[in-house]
C-alpha cells in the first residue's frame, strides 16, 4: 500500500472519479438513501473528499463528513461514500482510504466514525465489517448504521 496516496478532490481528478468502474451488481449500493437526503442539506465546509492515487492514476474516492453540530449522531463523523475501481478492489485501496478518514476524525477530536450501508449479496457489508465497523442500529429506510469507536 506504500504506493498509495491521498489528494483533495479537484477539477483535475473529478472526471477520473466519475469513471471509476464497478463490479457487476455493485451499482445498487452506491449511496444509501439516508446519505443522499442528508447531502442535500449539508454545508460544503464539513465535507472531506479525497481521491486515492496509485502512482498518478485515480483508483479510489472517499467522501467523509465532519460536523460536530449535526443533529443526528450518525452524521457527525461519517463515511459517506467510498468507491474503489473494480480492478483495484481487494488490493488495499479501500482500507487505505478508510484508515485515512479515521485518522482525520481522530485529529479533529471525534470519538466515533459511522457509516450506512444496505445489506445485499454484492454490497459493502463484508468490507465494512472487515475494517472494524460494527452494526449499532438501522435507519428508517432499513440501512445498517455501522460505527467504529476511535
Amino acid at each position: 500500500m506504500s504506493d498509495l496516496r491521498l489528494e483533495e478532490l479537484s477539477a483535475a481528478t473529478i472526471v477520473a472519479v466519475n469513471t471509476l468502474g464497478l463490479k457487476r451488481g455493485q451499482e445498487q449500493f452506491i449511496t444509501p438513501v439516508s446519505y443522499a437526503a442528508a447531502a442535500a442539506v449539508t454545508p460544503a465546509h464539513t465535507a472531506w473528499q479525497r481521491v486515492v492515487l496509485r502512482d498518478d492514476e485515480v483508483v479510489g474516492f472517499i467522501h467523509g463528513n465532519f460536523d460536530p453540530d449535526a443533529s443526528q449522531e450518525e452524521f457527525k463523523a461519517a463515511l459517506w461514500r467510498i468507491n474503489v475501481d473494480a480492478e483495484e478492489q481487494g488490493t488495499g485501496v479501500g482500507t487505505f482510504a478508510v484508515k485515512a478518514l479515521i485518522e482525520e476524525a481522530r485529529r479533529r477530536g471525534f470519538e466515533r466514525v459511522t457509516v450506512l450501508w444496505e445489506r445485499g449479496e454484492e454490497g459493502p457489508e463484508g468490507f465494512f465489517l472487515h475494517i472494524g465497523f460494527a452494526p449499532i442500529g438501522e435507519t428508517p429506510y432499513g440501512e445498517v448504521i455501522g460505527a467504529i469507536d476511535l
